[in-house]
């Protein structure tokens, strides 16, 4: 389907919505919530396509002009002046319709669930994996999202081992989908009496939070246990077995939380990261389908990518994947992280153009 079949069937949808939504009687139903959000979601593509097309028509009445041989030289003039400007203004607004139609990730609107595990250095990979916590909890209070932990396993100097985390507000994973991988980090860490630059790094993972009806899950397919919370060092949480781990047998997935006050919150959390681990599985199956000729320049979704290295003596971080480097560590580490994650978005879209262009 070429440029303008696609904005001809834009352009058709949006008119047989405004029909069904003038229906009287899917007032106040389903359908009719559906259609009016596909309707709002269609208006700000259709406002882009008017203007391409009223552009277009512009440039044709201007070149017919300047092609009149009786038309006036001054008018053809300001004709030939007018169409000079239009002719530059034209790529970028079909480059606007392109990226307009580009497909959504139905996944990008969705709320995260966000997992932070030390890789290697030991006992400096978890100060480093707690500082990546707090980087883009900062980042969610930046954005005004909800930021809420579910579970955190701590070490016995601060550090985080493990840490999950709930983050709610809106196009939460579109703005974090691109921060799966491994991140590195080279600085001197504070057990080192030697003075010595270390590399430690790591793991973290962005999944879109699953809602129930996007994974069923059988209850004969889960093994649920209880323990006693534990803190750094071992060190006993409350007296009463209120920590859970799920276990779904089909697919080995574990789970545990011990981060909320009653068992019953525990198992709900636990539920909640279970069920969007499982979403997150099948959709990144479908992608790898979808996609396995080709591999993003803004990453794979292979979270064993070395994807960015923060440097402490340098005060400098750098995402690999688009070659961008920042020298303001400290800013970035507060959570002023949007100049890569505009960038990287950006990197993706011209990535999916190019696609099309070749297709």
């Amino acid at each position: 389907m070429n440029l303008e079949e696609s904005l001809d069937r834009v352009l058709a949808r949006h008119e047989e919505l405004a029909a069904l939504l003038a229906d009287p009687v899917l007032a106040g139903t389903e359908t009719y919530v559906d259609y009016s959000k596909e309707y709002a979601a269609l208006q700000p593509v259709v406002d882009v396509v008017t203007d391409y097309r009223q552009a277009l028509s512009v440039q044709d009445d201007l070149e017919d002009m300047i092609a009149d041989a009786g038309s006036d030289k001054d008018m053809a003039d300001l004709a030939g002046e007018e169409l000079q400007e239009l002719k530059e203004k034209l790529p970028g607004l079909e480059r606007e319709v392109q990226l307009m139609l580009l497909p959504a990730d139905e996944a990008d609107a969705k709320n995260a669930i966000l997992e932070i595990r030390a890789g290697t250095g030991g006992d400096e990979a978890a100060l480093f994996a707690a500082d990546l916590y707090r980087m883009y909890q900062r980042y969610a209070e930046a954005h005004g999202w909800k930021f809420e932990v579910i579970d955190v396993t701590e070490n016995e100097i601060g550090g985080f081992r493990e840490a999950i985390a709930s983050i709610r507000g809106n196009n939460v994973f579109a703005r974090l989908k691109f921060e799966s991988g491994v991140h590195r980090v080279q600085r001197v860490p504070v057990t080192e009496s030697g003075g010595r630059i270390h590399t430690s790094a790591a793991t973290v993972a962005v999944l879109p939070e699953a809602e129930d009806v996007d994974v069923e899950i059988h209850d004969k397919d889960l093994r649920i246990d209880t323990y006693r919370s534990q803190g750094a060092g071992g060190q006993h949480v409350n007296t009463t077995d209120s920590a859970i781990r799920i276990t779904h047998l089909p697919t080995g997935v574990v789970v545990t939380c011990q981060d909320q006050s009653s068992q019953h919150k525990n198992k709900a959390r636990a539920m909640q990261v279970l069920r969007t681990r499982l979403y997150d599985a099948e959709r990144q199956r479908l992608e790898q389908e979808r996609a396995s000729s080709r591999k993003s320049q803004v990453g794979s979704g292979d979270r064993s990518e070395r994807i960015r290295t923060y440097n402490f003596p340098q005060g400098r971080v750098t995402d690999h994947r688009i070659q961008i480097t920042l020298h303001k560590l400290d800013r970035y580490l507060a959570g002023e992280m949007d100049e890569i994650i505009e960038a990287l978005i950006a990197a993706d879209r011209a990535e999916k153009l190019a696609e099309i262009s070749t297709s």
